[in-house]
């Protein structure tokens, strides 16, 4: 570690061979980029280019030799490759560089096969739960665009949105949608539309293309952003067949640019056809209703007793007169019966009484005791007997 201080200052070249010193610990090492800016002079041994990374605004300058680039050429704009470099100080003008001894494209089968594995990563963690996507709205205030520069996909999303509804308002943001700084580009202006509050839908869209233009919208960073987001997105890549993962973990998929315009927006004409046809079946109920209502007050008024409302009172006046008489009626036979229930009684009674025995001749004897006599041993010579007769009562002497 160098020793300074404001009295004992190091010159600038110390300062760079130590610097230089410092990044040849380093060692060479491997690394992964797309390729920008490819320089090819005339007559020059070394290639110039810069190697981006695809998920940051950050980017190397690279140096190596013409036969080592030659020996991968042609290489596509924007082609994703690995290096083997090393890093190299120049402390003349302090400027920092990767010198590269070998360059490998990344094929097609291994970025599938990374992109696989990053699909089961983020389903893992739910990122494709269709619990998790929010509802499109009906009718947004203002629909978040980010397409690429004077793009036709711009246009079918904007043209077949406004056919719907003519007054939809869009912020749109023209970014690039392909290369190294497309996922920068992209997730800012994502950002920024997510902050809006009048936007509340954004549609992230480009035209077709090939796998490799794609890969942007297969980004991890892009799609947490996208997973995250306060607003709705719909993804619109592409065509049909083009399913970067930007279409699972994005609110909605559109099959295309102009699918996308049509699934932000309702259709005005259908809206209007869809309101006609209620205030019709509206109309109908009520008219129905009141025609029906008027029915049952015509009905109600044709009753008798609406025409003549002292009818009620006369019914029920009759029928307090039937029962009052059948009260009447009851209560006489009852009384009735009970007579003739009493006569039978008294019949009886006088049927069993004494007297009826005393009226037809017989006669009751009791000593002055009043004591029955039922025989002769129960009487003395000479003693007085009471006799009851039917009418009236003797007194005798026994012999």
């Amino acid at each position: 570690m160098l020793e300074t201080s404001i009295d004992a200052p190091v010159p600038v070249r110390v300062i760079s061979e130590s610097i230089g010193q410092y990044l040849s610990k380093l060692g060479p090492v491997w690394i992964e980029g797309e390729l920008s800016e490819v320089t090819v002079r005339p007559g020059s041994p070394m290639v110039f280019m810069r190697l981006r990374d695809s998920s940051a605004d950050m980017s190397l300058s690279i140096m190596c030799h013409k036969s080592v680039y030659e020996a991968v050429s042609p290489l596509p704009q924007n082609a994703r490759v690995v290096m083997h470099s090393k890093v190299s100080w120049y402390a003349k003008n302090g400027s920092i560089s990767m010198s590269v001894k070998e360059i490998r494209k990344v094929g097609v089968g291994e970025l599938l096969a990374r992109l696989e594995h990053l699909k089961g990563v983020l389903d893992a963690e739910g990122l494709f739960e269709l619990s998790r996507k929010k509802a499109l709205p009906f009718l947004p205030k203002a629909v978040g665009l980010i397409c690429g520069r004077n793009s036709d996909a711009e246009k079918d999303v904007v043209e077949n949105a406004k056919r719907r509804w003519p007054s939809v308002r869009f912020e749109i943001r023209e970014v690039a949608v392909q290369g190294s700084t497309a996922v920068v580009e992209v997730s800012a202006a994502l950002v920024e539309l997510d902050a809006l509050e009048d936007v509340e839908v954004i549609v992230i869209t480009r035209g077709g293309g090939s796998f490799e233009d794609l890969l942007p919208f297969s980004d991890e960073g892009l799609l947490r952003l996208v997973a995250g987001a306060r607003t709705p997105v719909v993804s619109a890549i592409g065509h049909e067949k083009d399913s970067p993962l930007l279409d699972l973990v994005a609110d909605w998929r559109a099959s295309t640019p102009t699918d996308a315009g049509k699934r932000v927006v309702p259709d005005m004409s259908e809206e209007l056809a869809t309101i006609n046809l209620l205030q019709q079946r509206a109309l109908r109920y009520i008219s129905s209703r009141i025609d029906f209502e008027s029915a049952r007050i015509a009905s109600l008024i044709d009753r008798p007793i609406m025409r003549e409302p002292g009818t009620i009172i006369s019914t029920r006046a009759q029928v307090i007169t039937d029962l009052s008489d059948r009260a009447y009626r009851t209560m006489g036979h009852r009384i009735a019966l009970a007579y003739e229930e009493i006569t039978n009684l008294s019949i009886q009674v006088r049927t069993l009484s004494p007297q009826a025995t005393l009226d037809r001749g017989y006669a009751v004897m009791r000593n002055m005791d009043n004591a029955v006599i039922r025989s002769v041993s129960q009487t003395t010579s000479g003693q007085e007997l009471k006799v009851r007769l039917a009418e009236g009562e003797l007194v005798v002497i026994s012999e």
